[in-house]
């Protein structure tokens, strides 16, 4: 009896001993031999630990990929579709997220991109906000959420990343897996977003409604979109049929591609192979779903051959359906490069039209210290020397230049053709001295904010090069959006012709606006918009005689506070014709106060 007794404490010690491993992250270890009882137990356990699945309702099948499958899409390369989600209602997705297991890095996941009601990049497109799958311990610092409408105190999750020196984290390899996505805005009174894959679980909880960011205020709807980065999504349900509808779970036929990525010049002797290693096609199935194929998926041809310099017509097949089996008719694309001689030298033979660039300094840019201004080619011709002896004048488009430092003095420009092939030309920089004018009436816009926007302008006033016209007003505002203040917009003599449109909130579109570089230091937007109403505002725009120009703005608010706002370098600008005038958006403007 008594080695009975000791029999069974040993059998009952070495099941506990075994459970009590189960919290170990080797645990699949003891699932190999063990008897089916223990590993029915281990797995129950690894089972409750993991967060318990919602019921999902009104689920409908929506089948695509989103990114590449061998994980090379880049951030902002590869995009769902669109999900509108109206006020009141709630968006529910189910998909698997493919993280690369031979790549730690912890933001390679997918973010969820919140906007208002615009196509990305549209106009008037405006975004909440951006919510990363993963969870740092200092989201400063690691910013993996972002937006002026998403305050990182309101995330929590389950799954810390601590990140090291190299942006690394082998938990990241945790966000695999069949992630559900829900956007809650059923609360009158609350915000939430949610992403689990029942191991890590990522919650965004703000305790009030998002703002109405659309230039409809009956318009109350909002968008959602994903994107991957290192990643890929296959997706497979939503409860909201997306724009451009649902797709199936059936197999589809390519029907056309696009070419992206291909190289406009190509060295003589490189082959066709490695001179489009990089290229990428985007192709179009049956029933509107599409993605990004790399090079390996696509055959190429050249005609005429790549032995000798010249203009050459790419030819892309792509034979695949969108399950990757061979497809009943492939699609083909094409596209031009040229095959050059290797340059061996370049000269600068014919000097830049404007060699003289100017900036101006306010209490908008004085706290700057690396601002720089690009360099303009404008009328410059470079010769290259090629390796055979010819020579000939090369097309600038195909150079790259440093930038010029935004101070006083003379300052020498790099231009770079291939590797390591360079030529100089000097730049000379000097202070912009400003010099005000004044609106020939007094009021710009309705008093009572009535006017819509772009109904009513200021005088055309014109900048010449190396000039900076400043002009002083008192801002009101309907307050009932950032926008609601005034507007810059630069342009030719033709009005028709703009550069940029520009606004007091840190926003802006037009032909030049990409190029630019803006920021404001207006902080909390609500805060900032209250002082809006009233403010005193000197506006300063200088033509910095390098075919961009700068606006800055000094706004005194109504609340004791002081901001600012800058917008250095809008291109595309004909410096011998530049003009600005101010408008309105629900906001009047008082001038010779």
């Amino acid at each position: 009896m008594r080695l009975f007794k000791k029999i069974t404490y040993a059998c009952c010690a070495a099941t506990l001993g075994l459970l009590s491993l189960t919290g170990c992250d080797d645990v699949e270890l003891y699932d190999v031999n063990a008897p089916d009882w223990i590993s029915d137990k281990i797995q129950e356990i690894e089972d409750s630990k993991k967060e318990p699945t919602e019921e999902l309702e009104g689920m409908m099948e929506d089948v695509y990929t989103i990114g590449n499958s061998d994980f090379t899409s880049g951030w902002w390369a590869a995009f769902s579709k669109y999900y509108v989600i109206p006020d009141g209602e709630k968006w529910n997705a189910v998909f698997n997220l493919h993280i690369n297991s031979a790549d730690n890095t912890y933001y390679k996941n997918f973010a969820l991109i919140i906007c208002n009601d615009v196509e990305r990049g549209g106009d008037g497109y405006a975004e909440y906000g951006a919510i990363r799958f993963d969870v740092t311990g200092s989201p400063e610092t690691y910013n993996s959420q972002w937006g002026d409408h998403i305050d990182f105190q309101y995330i929590s999750g389950t799954l810390l990343l601590s990140p090291d020196g190299n942006n690394a984290d082998p938990d990241v390899q945790k966000l695999s897996g069949q992630v559900t996505l829900t956007v809650d805005r059923t609360d009158a009174n609350a915000f939430t977003v949610k992403m689990t894959n029942g191991t890590a679980t990522k919650t965004y909880a703000q305790p009030y409604k998002e703002p109405n960011l659309n230039a409809d205020a009956s318009n109350t709807n909002i968008r959602c979109f994903l994107v991957p980065e290192g990643s890929y999504i296959d997706f497979l349900q939503t409860n909201i049929v997306p724009v451009g509808g649902l797709t199936s779970a059936e197999d589809k036929n390519p029907e056309s591609i696009v070419l992206q990525n291909v190289p406009e010049r190509v060295l003589i002797g490189t082959s066709l192979e490695d001179a489009m290693a990089d290229v990428t096609a985007v192709v179009a199935f049956e029933e509107g779903v599409s993605k990004t194929v790399t090079a390996s998926e696509l055959s190429f041809s050249a005609i005429p051959d790549m032995e000798q310099p010249g203009v050459k017509t790419l030819v892309a097949v792509y034979n695949k359906t969108f399950k990757g089996e061979n497809c009943d008719v492939p699609v083909i694309a094409n596209a031009t490069f040229e095959v050059v001689e290797q340059i061996a030298s370049i000269a600068v033979t014919v000097q830049p039209s404007r060699t003289q660039y100017y900036y101006y300094t306010s209490a908008a840019t004085e706290t700057l210290e690396d601002r720089t201004m690009a360099f303009d080619p404008t009328g410059m011709e470079v010769t290259a020397t090629y390796v055979n002896g010819t020579t000939k004048v090369i097309d600038n488009s195909i150079l790259s230049f440093t930038t010029v430092p935004a101070k006083v003095g003379s300052h020498t420009v790099t231009i770079t053709a291939d590797e390591g092939i360079t030529a100089t030309v000097e730049i000379s920089v000097a202070a912009s001295t400003a010099s005000a004018v004044s609106n020939s009436f007094d009021m710009v816009g309705a008093e009572d904010n009535s006017t819509a926007f772009w109904g009513a302008f200021s005088d055309d006033f014109n900048v010449p090069a190396g000039e900076t016209k400043s002009i002083s007003f008192t801002n009101y505002s309907s307050l009932a959006n950032n926008w609601n203040n005034f507007v810059v917009a630069l342009r030719k003599t033709d009005i028709a012709v703009e550069y940029a449109v520009v606004r007091a909130d840190n926003f802006g579109w037009g032909n030049g606006y990409d190029a630019c570089a803006h920021n404001g230091t207006q902080g909390d937007w609500a805060t900032w918009l209250a002082g809006m109403d009233g403010a005193k505002v000197t506006l300063y725009v200088t033509n910095c005689g390098n075919g961009t120009a700068d606006i800055q703005a000094v706004m005194v608010g109504t609340t004791g506070t002081t901001s600012t706002q800058y917008y250095l370098g809008i291109n595309t600008v004909d410096s011998d014709d530049l003009n600005f005038a101010l408008t309105v958006d629900s906001c009047h403007l008082v001038f010779n106060e």
